[in-house]
């Protein structure tokens, strides 16, 4: 049998990017306009590995600054009159000058779920499925967390990213399993719909000792 973890929310605990947006004084969905802007989404490129880290951030303070120019031109246009609360907050984005990605990025280990990935590679192949960016996979990989696998494979890494059915299907293609034959875990729904819709056997993370309990039996 095939196990694919999934790592944030299984094997770690999930990177909060609200530090990310409070450091920035943005929203979430401010942060991701901009990501977004002109229809070219830099964050899909930075997690697909089409974008270096260093790109996106340059690309993000360089959309930053084309919006708050435009917003101080627009000000003066009509003589200075008081801005939307959403124009200062534009207004008030800094610029980045280090990567935010890396330097808030300290997830903490699920022992119960590492147990359960060694107790299953005694018998089955188990490897890891998962979205993350170059920032995470350098400090993932410096930390040792892939160790409990037999393989990673990292969204940033073959260029595909959940919850693309395309993702699964290389897993499959390069592991050389079918999909009854194998096992997938998410804390996401819509990644547990794609592996579905495929035929993988999935199963919703709800906690390390709910999953320990339904997978047991392949020990």
């Amino acid at each position: 049998m095939l196990f694919i973890f999934d790592m944030g929310g299984v094997v770690t605990t999930t990177f909060d990017m609200q530090v990310i947006f409070n450091k920035l004084n943005t929203t979430k969905e401010d942060f991701f306009n901009i990501c977004n802007q002109h229809n070219d989404n830099i964050w899909d490129k930075l997690e697909t590995g089409n974008i270096s880290t260093v790109d996106f951030w340059k690309t993000f303070n360089s959309r930053v600054e084309s919006l708050q120019r435009n917003l101080f031109d627009g000000f003066l246009k009509i003589g200075g009159k008081v801005k939307s609360s959403h124009e200062v907050q534009i207004q008030n984005i800094p610029k980045v000058e280090i990567d935010l990605f890396r330097l808030y990025f300290n997830p903490k280990i699920q022992e119960k779920t590492c147990e359960l990935s060694k107790n299953l590679r005694k018998k089955h192949r188990v490897v890891c499925g998962t979205n993350t960016i170059q920032s995470h996979w350098e400090n993932h990989t410096e930390r040792g967390d892939y160790a409990i696998f037999d393989k990673t494979y990292a969204s940033n890494k073959i260029n595909c990213a959940k919850p693309n059915p395309h993702f699964f299907e290389l897993i499959l293609e390069a592991e050389d399993y079918k999909p009854e034959e194998t096992f997938f875990v998410d804390d996401k729904q819509n990644n547990i719909d794609a592996a579905k819709s495929l035929g993988i056997n999935a199963e919703l993370m709800t906690t390390p000792e709910e999953l320990y309990k339904i997978w047991k039996k392949y020990f």
